[in-house]
Protein backbone atom coordinates (compact mmCIF):
# COMPACT_ATOMS: atom_id res chain seq x y z
CA UNK A 1 0.00 0.00 0.00
CA UNK A 2 1.21 3.46 -0.91
CA UNK A 3 -0.22 6.75 0.34
CA UNK A 4 0.57 10.35 -0.52
CA UNK A 5 -0.27 13.18 1.88
CA UNK A 6 -0.66 16.82 0.86
CA UNK A 7 -0.70 19.50 3.55
CA UNK A 8 0.87 22.88 3.99
CA UNK A 9 0.86 26.41 5.26
CA UNK A 10 0.03 26.05 8.95
CA UNK A 11 0.40 23.50 11.73
CA UNK A 12 -3.40 23.26 11.73
CA UNK A 13 -3.18 21.69 8.28
CA UNK A 14 0.00 19.67 8.76
CA UNK A 15 -0.56 18.06 12.17
CA UNK A 16 -3.80 16.28 11.15
CA UNK A 17 -1.93 14.77 8.19
CA UNK A 18 0.83 13.57 10.50
CA UNK A 19 -1.76 12.14 12.91
CA UNK A 20 -3.41 10.16 10.09
CA UNK A 21 -0.01 8.98 8.80
CA UNK A 22 0.98 7.89 12.32
CA UNK A 23 -2.23 5.87 12.68
CA UNK A 24 -1.80 4.35 9.20
CA UNK A 25 1.77 3.32 9.94
CA UNK A 26 0.78 1.91 13.37
CA UNK A 27 -1.99 -0.24 11.85
CA UNK A 28 -0.21 -1.15 8.63
CA UNK A 29 3.59 -0.92 9.11
CA UNK A 30 4.35 -1.91 5.51
CA UNK A 31 2.55 1.14 4.07
CA UNK A 32 4.81 3.45 2.07
CA UNK A 33 4.08 7.11 2.87
CA UNK A 34 5.16 10.23 0.99
CA UNK A 35 4.33 13.85 1.77
CA UNK A 36 4.19 16.56 -0.90
CA UNK A 37 4.63 20.19 0.13
CA UNK A 38 6.58 23.39 -0.44
CA UNK A 39 10.31 23.35 0.33
CA UNK A 40 10.17 26.62 2.29
CA UNK A 41 6.90 25.94 4.12
CA UNK A 42 6.37 24.72 7.67
CA UNK A 43 5.49 21.30 6.26
CA UNK A 44 9.07 20.69 5.14
CA UNK A 45 10.36 21.02 8.71
CA UNK A 46 7.52 19.24 10.52
CA UNK A 47 7.25 16.30 8.12
CA UNK A 48 10.97 15.54 7.97
CA UNK A 49 11.20 15.90 11.77
CA UNK A 50 8.43 13.31 12.08
CA UNK A 51 10.49 10.91 9.96
CA UNK A 52 8.41 10.81 6.76
CA UNK A 53 9.67 11.10 3.19
CA UNK A 54 9.05 14.54 1.72
CA UNK A 55 8.85 15.60 -1.93
CA UNK A 56 9.28 19.39 -2.30
CA UNK A 57 7.34 21.26 -4.98
CA UNK A 58 7.38 25.04 -5.43
CA UNK A 59 3.82 26.31 -5.09
CA UNK A 60 2.10 29.53 -4.04
CA UNK A 61 -1.41 30.47 -3.05
CA UNK A 62 -3.48 33.30 -4.47
CA UNK A 63 -3.96 36.59 -2.62
CA UNK A 64 -7.64 37.47 -2.25
CA UNK A 65 -7.27 41.19 -1.61
CA UNK A 66 -7.13 43.57 -4.57
CA UNK A 67 -3.88 45.52 -4.87
CA UNK A 68 -0.93 45.94 -7.21
CA UNK A 69 1.18 43.76 -4.95
CA UNK A 70 -1.41 40.96 -4.86
CA UNK A 71 -1.74 41.16 -8.66
CA UNK A 72 2.01 40.55 -9.00
CA UNK A 73 1.88 37.74 -6.45
CA UNK A 74 -1.06 36.07 -8.22
CA UNK A 75 0.61 36.38 -11.62
CA UNK A 76 3.71 34.69 -10.21
CA UNK A 77 1.59 32.02 -8.53
CA UNK A 78 -0.25 31.28 -11.76
CA UNK A 79 2.57 31.28 -14.29
CA UNK A 80 5.65 30.28 -12.34
CA UNK A 81 4.29 28.02 -9.62
CA UNK A 82 0.82 26.69 -10.40
CA UNK A 83 1.48 25.50 -13.96
CA UNK A 84 4.93 24.07 -13.25
CA UNK A 85 3.71 22.65 -9.93
CA UNK A 86 1.05 20.61 -11.71
CA UNK A 87 3.70 19.05 -13.93
CA UNK A 88 5.94 18.26 -10.96
CA UNK A 89 3.07 16.79 -8.95
CA UNK A 90 1.95 14.58 -11.84
CA UNK A 91 5.55 13.36 -12.25
CA UNK A 92 5.80 12.49 -8.55
CA UNK A 93 2.45 10.68 -8.58
CA UNK A 94 3.36 8.71 -11.73
CA UNK A 95 6.66 7.61 -10.23
CA UNK A 96 5.38 6.84 -6.70
CA UNK A 97 2.13 5.22 -7.90
CA UNK A 98 0.04 5.82 -4.76
CA UNK A 99 -3.15 3.91 -4.04
CA UNK A 100 -4.59 6.98 -2.32
CA UNK A 101 -3.87 10.70 -1.95
CA UNK A 102 -4.97 12.40 1.27
CA UNK A 103 -5.14 16.17 1.70
CA UNK A 104 -5.60 18.09 4.95
CA UNK A 105 -5.64 21.72 3.87
CA UNK A 106 -3.77 24.60 2.30
CA UNK A 107 -3.23 25.37 -1.37
CA UNK A 108 -0.92 22.33 -1.53
CA UNK A 109 -3.99 20.13 -1.02
CA UNK A 110 -5.90 21.79 -3.86
CA UNK A 111 -3.07 21.37 -6.34
CA UNK A 112 -2.08 17.80 -5.43
CA UNK A 113 -5.56 16.32 -5.06
CA UNK A 114 -6.80 17.93 -8.29
CA UNK A 115 -4.02 16.18 -10.18
CA UNK A 116 -4.73 12.90 -8.39
CA UNK A 117 -8.42 13.11 -9.34
CA UNK A 118 -7.47 13.79 -12.97
CA UNK A 119 -5.20 10.73 -12.92
CA UNK A 120 -7.92 8.48 -11.51
CA UNK A 121 -6.28 8.01 -8.10
CA UNK A 122 -8.53 7.61 -5.05
CA UNK A 123 -8.66 10.80 -2.98
CA UNK A 124 -9.71 11.86 0.52
CA UNK A 125 -9.68 15.42 1.82
CA UNK A 126 -10.00 16.37 5.49
CA UNK A 127 -11.20 19.77 6.74
CA UNK A 128 -10.12 20.74 10.26
CA UNK A 129 -12.11 23.98 10.56
CA UNK A 130 -15.81 24.60 11.12
CA UNK A 131 -15.78 26.85 8.05
CA UNK A 132 -14.25 24.96 5.10
CA UNK A 133 -11.29 26.45 3.28
CA UNK A 134 -11.02 27.00 -0.46
CA UNK A 135 -9.33 23.63 -1.03
CA UNK A 136 -12.20 21.75 0.60
CA UNK A 137 -14.83 23.76 -1.27
CA UNK A 138 -13.03 23.10 -4.53
CA UNK A 139 -12.67 19.38 -3.85
CA UNK A 140 -16.11 18.76 -2.31
CA UNK A 141 -17.51 17.46 -5.63
CA UNK A 142 -14.28 15.83 -6.82
CA UNK A 143 -12.74 13.89 -3.94
CA UNK A 144 -14.02 10.38 -3.22
CA UNK A 145 -14.56 11.31 0.43
CA UNK A 146 -14.72 14.63 2.25
CA UNK A 147 -13.98 14.23 5.95
CA UNK A 148 -15.01 17.02 8.32
CA UNK A 149 -14.04 17.97 11.84
CA UNK A 150 -17.50 19.26 12.75
CA UNK A 151 -21.10 18.93 11.64
CA UNK A 152 -21.17 22.73 11.27
CA UNK A 153 -18.81 22.55 8.30
CA UNK A 154 -21.52 20.91 6.17
CA UNK A 155 -23.57 24.11 6.25
CA UNK A 156 -20.95 25.91 4.19
CA UNK A 157 -20.51 23.39 1.37
CA UNK A 158 -22.57 23.29 -1.81
CA UNK A 159 -22.97 19.53 -1.44
CA UNK A 160 -22.58 17.13 1.45
CA UNK A 161 -23.17 13.83 -0.34
CA UNK A 162 -19.54 12.76 0.09
CA UNK A 163 -19.15 14.28 3.57
CA UNK A 164 -18.49 12.29 6.72
CA UNK A 165 -17.91 13.91 10.14
CA UNK A 166 -14.87 12.30 11.76
CA UNK A 167 -13.48 14.98 14.07
CA UNK A 168 -9.92 16.27 14.10
CA UNK A 169 -7.18 13.69 14.69
CA UNK A 170 -4.49 14.35 17.28
CA UNK A 171 -1.07 12.75 17.16
CA UNK A 172 -0.67 9.95 19.67
CA UNK A 173 2.05 11.87 21.55
CA UNK A 174 -0.53 14.06 23.32
CA UNK A 175 -0.38 13.34 27.04
CA UNK A 176 -3.44 14.15 29.15
CA UNK A 177 -2.33 14.64 32.75
CA UNK A 178 -4.16 15.11 36.02
CA UNK A 179 -4.60 18.84 36.72
CA UNK A 180 -2.75 18.80 40.06
CA UNK A 181 0.08 16.70 38.63
CA UNK A 182 0.44 19.08 35.68
CA UNK A 183 0.65 22.09 38.00
CA UNK A 184 3.24 20.35 40.15
CA UNK A 185 5.30 19.48 37.07
CA UNK A 186 5.25 23.15 36.07
CA UNK A 187 6.32 24.17 39.55
CA UNK A 188 3.08 26.03 40.28
CA UNK A 189 1.37 26.02 43.69
CA UNK A 190 -2.26 25.11 44.30
CA UNK A 191 -4.77 27.65 43.09
CA UNK A 192 -6.97 28.68 40.18
CA UNK A 193 -4.82 28.60 37.04
CA UNK A 194 -5.26 30.56 33.81
CA UNK A 195 -3.44 29.88 30.54
CA UNK A 196 -3.37 32.55 27.82
CA UNK A 197 -1.69 32.72 24.42
CA UNK A 198 -2.20 34.30 21.03
CA UNK A 199 -0.19 32.12 18.70
CA UNK A 200 3.51 31.84 17.90
CA UNK A 201 3.74 35.51 16.88
CA UNK A 202 1.59 36.69 19.78
CA UNK A 203 -1.52 38.86 19.69
CA UNK A 204 -1.20 42.45 20.83
CA UNK A 205 -4.82 42.89 21.92
CA UNK A 206 -4.77 39.66 23.93
CA UNK A 207 -1.38 40.48 25.49
CA UNK A 208 -2.46 43.97 26.60
CA UNK A 209 -5.77 42.74 27.99
CA UNK A 210 -4.02 39.87 29.80
CA UNK A 211 -1.67 42.34 31.51
CA UNK A 212 -4.71 44.08 33.01
CA UNK A 213 -6.18 40.72 33.94
CA UNK A 214 -3.02 39.79 35.85
CA UNK A 215 -3.35 43.00 37.86
CA UNK A 216 -6.89 41.93 38.79
CA UNK A 217 -5.64 38.45 39.69
CA UNK A 218 -2.99 39.81 42.03
CA UNK A 219 -5.62 41.81 43.89
CA UNK A 220 -7.69 38.64 44.25
CA UNK A 221 -4.68 36.58 45.30
CA UNK A 222 -3.97 32.88 44.94
CA UNK A 223 -4.26 32.75 41.13
CA UNK A 224 -1.62 31.22 38.83
CA UNK A 225 -1.12 32.52 35.30
CA UNK A 226 0.76 31.04 32.34
CA UNK A 227 1.11 33.42 29.38
CA UNK A 228 2.82 33.21 26.00
CA UNK A 229 3.38 36.69 24.57
CA UNK A 230 4.81 35.48 21.25
CA UNK A 231 8.11 35.98 19.52
CA UNK A 232 7.71 39.74 19.08
CA UNK A 233 5.65 40.58 22.15
CA UNK A 234 7.99 40.58 25.15
CA UNK A 235 8.53 44.34 25.42
CA UNK A 236 4.88 45.11 24.78
CA UNK A 237 3.75 42.61 27.42
CA UNK A 238 6.09 43.77 30.18
CA UNK A 239 5.33 47.43 29.42
CA UNK A 240 1.59 46.70 29.63
CA UNK A 241 2.15 44.75 32.84
CA UNK A 242 3.94 47.71 34.42
CA UNK A 243 1.25 50.14 33.25
CA UNK A 244 -1.46 47.94 34.80
CA UNK A 245 0.28 48.08 38.17
CA UNK A 246 1.03 44.35 38.18
CA UNK A 247 4.37 42.67 38.67
CA UNK A 248 5.77 39.28 37.77
CA UNK A 249 5.54 36.72 40.58
CA UNK A 250 7.97 33.90 39.86
CA UNK A 251 6.07 31.55 42.18
CA UNK A 252 2.71 31.90 40.42
CA UNK A 253 3.61 33.15 36.92
CA UNK A 254 5.13 31.50 33.88
CA UNK A 255 5.71 34.05 31.10
CA UNK A 256 7.34 32.86 27.86
CA UNK A 257 7.66 33.94 24.23
CA UNK A 258 6.75 30.40 23.17
CA UNK A 259 5.42 27.45 25.18
CA UNK A 260 6.82 24.13 24.01
CA UNK A 261 5.03 22.17 26.77
CA UNK A 262 1.55 23.33 25.78
CA UNK A 263 -0.31 20.09 26.56
CA UNK A 264 0.93 20.19 30.15
CA UNK A 265 -0.12 23.84 30.44
CA UNK A 266 -3.63 23.12 29.14
CA UNK A 267 -3.90 20.21 31.57
CA UNK A 268 -2.83 22.49 34.44
CA UNK A 269 -5.36 25.21 33.56
CA UNK A 270 -8.84 25.86 34.89
CA UNK A 271 -9.47 28.38 32.09
CA UNK A 272 -7.78 29.01 28.74
CA UNK A 273 -7.73 32.32 26.83
CA UNK A 274 -6.63 31.96 23.21
CA UNK A 275 -7.24 32.35 19.51
CA UNK A 276 -9.45 29.73 17.85
CA UNK A 277 -7.31 27.75 15.45
CA UNK A 278 -8.58 24.29 14.57
CA UNK A 279 -5.91 22.38 16.48
CA UNK A 280 -6.26 24.63 19.54
CA UNK A 281 -9.98 23.80 19.56
CA UNK A 282 -9.17 20.10 19.18
CA UNK A 283 -6.70 20.17 22.07
CA UNK A 284 -9.10 22.10 24.33
CA UNK A 285 -11.85 19.57 23.76
CA UNK A 286 -9.57 16.51 23.97
CA UNK A 287 -8.25 17.65 27.35
CA UNK A 288 -11.58 19.21 28.32
CA UNK A 289 -11.00 22.82 29.30
CA UNK A 290 -13.38 25.82 29.28
CA UNK A 291 -12.11 28.75 27.28
CA UNK A 292 -12.44 32.36 26.28
CA UNK A 293 -11.82 32.43 22.53
CA UNK A 294 -10.77 35.53 20.60
CA UNK A 295 -10.73 34.51 16.91
CA UNK A 296 -7.92 35.90 14.78
CA UNK A 297 -9.79 38.42 12.59
CA UNK A 298 -7.57 38.06 9.51
CA UNK A 299 -7.80 34.29 9.23
CA UNK A 300 -8.85 33.11 5.78
CA UNK A 301 -12.63 33.48 5.38
CA UNK A 302 -12.82 34.28 9.10
CA UNK A 303 -12.71 30.54 9.81
CA UNK A 304 -11.53 30.99 13.42
CA UNK A 305 -14.79 32.78 14.22
CA UNK A 306 -16.74 29.71 13.10
CA UNK A 307 -14.43 27.41 15.09
CA UNK A 308 -15.10 29.48 18.20
CA UNK A 309 -18.82 29.63 17.44
CA UNK A 310 -19.00 25.83 17.43
CA UNK A 311 -17.80 25.71 21.06
CA UNK A 312 -19.72 28.82 22.10
CA UNK A 313 -22.97 27.32 20.80
CA UNK A 314 -22.29 24.25 22.94
CA UNK A 315 -21.67 26.39 26.02
CA UNK A 316 -18.05 25.21 26.18
CA UNK A 317 -16.50 28.62 25.49
CA UNK A 318 -17.06 32.36 25.67
CA UNK A 319 -16.59 34.01 22.28
CA UNK A 320 -15.20 37.57 22.13
CA UNK A 321 -14.51 39.02 18.70
CA UNK A 322 -11.13 40.71 18.40
CA UNK A 323 -12.68 44.14 17.79
CA UNK A 324 -14.71 43.75 21.00
CA UNK A 325 -11.81 42.65 23.19
CA UNK A 326 -10.90 45.30 25.75
CA UNK A 327 -9.07 45.09 29.06
CA UNK A 328 -12.31 45.69 30.94
CA UNK A 329 -14.21 43.06 28.90
CA UNK A 330 -11.64 40.36 29.55
CA UNK A 331 -11.51 41.09 33.28
CA UNK A 332 -15.32 41.05 33.40
CA UNK A 333 -15.61 37.68 31.65
CA UNK A 334 -12.87 36.02 33.71
CA UNK A 335 -14.24 37.46 36.95
CA UNK A 336 -17.70 36.08 36.15
CA UNK A 337 -16.34 32.59 35.48
CA UNK A 338 -14.04 32.69 38.52
CA UNK A 339 -17.02 33.53 40.72
CA UNK A 340 -19.31 30.91 39.17
CA UNK A 341 -17.54 27.57 39.50
CA UNK A 342 -20.73 25.70 38.63
CA UNK A 343 -20.84 27.39 35.21
CA UNK A 344 -17.12 26.76 34.74
CA UNK A 345 -17.55 23.07 35.54
CA UNK A 346 -20.46 22.84 33.09
CA UNK A 347 -18.34 24.45 30.36
CA UNK A 348 -15.57 21.97 31.08
CA UNK A 349 -17.98 19.06 30.77
CA UNK A 350 -19.37 20.47 27.51
CA UNK A 351 -15.84 20.84 26.14
CA UNK A 352 -15.15 17.16 26.89
CA UNK A 353 -18.42 16.16 25.22
CA UNK A 354 -17.40 18.09 22.10
CA UNK A 355 -14.28 16.00 21.67
CA UNK A 356 -14.00 13.22 19.11
CA UNK A 357 -11.29 11.09 20.69
CA UNK A 358 -11.27 8.39 18.03
CA UNK A 359 -10.98 10.72 15.01
CA UNK A 360 -7.87 9.01 13.61
CA UNK A 361 -9.58 5.61 13.86
CA UNK A 362 -12.69 6.96 12.10
CA UNK A 363 -10.57 8.44 9.32
CA UNK A 364 -8.68 5.18 8.84
CA UNK A 365 -11.99 3.31 8.74
CA UNK A 366 -13.15 5.56 5.88
CA UNK A 367 -9.87 5.07 4.01
CA UNK A 368 -10.09 1.29 4.39
CA UNK A 369 -13.72 1.40 3.26
CA UNK A 370 -12.68 3.33 0.15
CA UNK A 371 -9.77 1.10 -0.84
CA UNK A 372 -10.81 -2.26 0.56
CA UNK A 373 -9.00 -3.98 3.43
CA UNK A 374 -7.20 -6.35 1.10
CA UNK A 375 -5.23 -3.36 -0.26
CA UNK A 376 -3.54 -2.95 3.12
CA UNK A 377 -2.59 -6.56 3.66
CA UNK A 378 -2.33 -8.06 7.15
CA UNK A 379 -2.02 -5.92 10.24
Amino acid sequence: MKAVFAAGGTAGHINPALAIADKMRALFPDTEILFIGTPSGMESRLVTKAGYDFAPVEMAGFQRNISLRSLKTNTKALYYYLISAKRQVRKILKEFKPDIVIGTGGYVTGTVLSQAVAMGIKTVTHESNSYPGMATKMLAKKADKVLLATEDAKKHLSTDERCIVTGNPLRSNISIEDRDEARARLGLPEGFTILSFGGSLGANRITEAVAELIAWEQKKGGINHIHSYGGNGKDRFYTALEQSGASEDKTRHIFRDYIDFMYTCICAADLVISRAGAMTITELTAIGRPSILVPYPNAAENHQYYNALTLSDRNAAVLIEDKELTKARLVKEVSALYSDRHRLALMEENAKRSSVNDAADKIMSEIIDLLGEEKFGSR
